[in-house]
């Protein structure tokens, strides 16, 4: 016999875009900031969810208040000023190289 959580997991390794997991999780979004921070607010869902979630049952609620706070995160923000992925880490401050470097 299936447990509910079960039901949930296997509903959601069903779902594939960030579009499918707001729809899923009904909560309201703009199609223009999903179009430009789709994987990053994905990714931020599952750093959120790997600092908060880790070693618990997988729950609708909290998953759901985890993906709108990771959506929220791009509303008022950029990608550039989240620093979700490492590239964005990196590049603040360490993209300069003095052309003095650059000799033989």
């Amino acid at each position: 016999m299936a447990c509910a959580s079960d039901t949930f997991a296997d509903e959601l390794a069903e779902l594939g875009s960030a579009e499918e997991f707001l729809e899923y999780f009904g909560i309201d979004f703009s199609v223009p900031v999903v179009q430009v921070n789709r994987l990053h607010i994905l990714q931020r869902f599952h750093d959120y969810l790997a600092r908060q979630e880790a070693g618990r049952t997988p729950d609708y609620l909290a998953y759901r208040h985890w993906l709108a706070r990771a959506y929220a995160d791009f509303v008022a923000s950029s990608a550039q000023a989240e620093k979700v992925f490492a590239v964005f880490q990196r590049a603040e401050g360490s993209s300069f190289v003095p052309l003095s470097s650059l000799t033989d």
